[in-house]
């Protein structure tokens, strides 16, 4: 990926952070966006931005493509989570957790397009979730923004495949980040829902931000020149499989 730019959201830790170290270690040249980028090493380039502030991300975009010298790759990973059924969270958490998981990408999507239109090779990988494709207990927000989200991700995809653009999406399964970390320590039982987080993959283990990535990484490189408007599942086999209790 050597010669190529990349921009990629939330991408001061988490999958975003591995996305843009895996990126970083392939020779691309990557610039982060996020609201907190001071722990950030070279040659990451930090650009501190609120994805739910247009203005602000216009600028964003505009002062990393001008540090980077393009935008061939764009990666929409910043997100936020919530929990609850459809009783639990009030309109103003639902508009906040849309604005950002949904209208996050269109924002950023909308100020790196005109890069991207200029570049050989461009690519958008968004960060969906398995909560768009199955049925989560207390997720009823955080489901409906990323069913949003691979929606959009198909409707981008048709939008500028004659552009040359290419839009995919990854869909986790549970992965052990800050903000899962965060769920856990909030739980009555933190080691018990830890078992249970684990089960709920058929790998019998959370998937890793790194494992994550590498599917990022590879929706974004020249290898997937022929992919475009695809989900890759990278969820411990969690939507595809049903297994049978385990017999002793």
């Amino acid at each position: 990926m050597t010669g190529l730019c990349a921009l990629v959201t939330g991408g001061a830790s988490g999958i975003g952070l591995a996305t843009a170290q895996q990126l970083s270690e392939r020779g691309a040249s990557v610039a982060v966006l996020d609201l907190s980028i001071e722990h950030l090493a070279a040659p990451l380039r930090g650009f501190r931005a609120d994805v739910s502030d247009a203005a602000g991300v216009g600028r964003a975009v505009e002062a990393a493509a001008e540090a980077l010298g393009s935008i061939d790759i764009l990666v929409n990973n910043a997100g936020i989570g919530a929990a609850g059924t459809v009783e639990d969270n009030p309109d103003e958490q639902w508009h906040q957790v849309l604005d950002v998981n949904v209208l996050g990408v269109v924002r950023t999507t909308r100020a790196a397009l005109p890069y991207l239109r200029r570049s050989k090779h461009a690519a958008i990988v968004n960060t969906c979730s398995i909560a768009a494709t199955a049925g989560l207990p207390q997720r009823a927000l955080y489901s409906a923004s990323k069913g949003a989200v691979l929606s959009l991700t198909l409707a981008m995809a048709a939008d500028h495949v004659r552009e040359g653009i290419r839009v995919n999406c990854v869909n986790p399964g549970t992965v052990d980040t800050p903000w899962v970390g965060r769920l856990l320590d909030a739980a009555d039982d933190p080691s018990a829902e830890r078992v249970a987080l684990n089960a709920r993959q058929p790998t019998g283990r959370l998937v890793t931000a790194e494992e994550v990535a590498a599917a990022i990484v590879y929706l974004a490189s020249p290898a997937a020149a022929s992919v475009t408007g695809t989900a890759l599942a990278v969820d411990g086999g969690m939507a595809g499989l049903r297994l049978r209790a385990a017999t002793s």
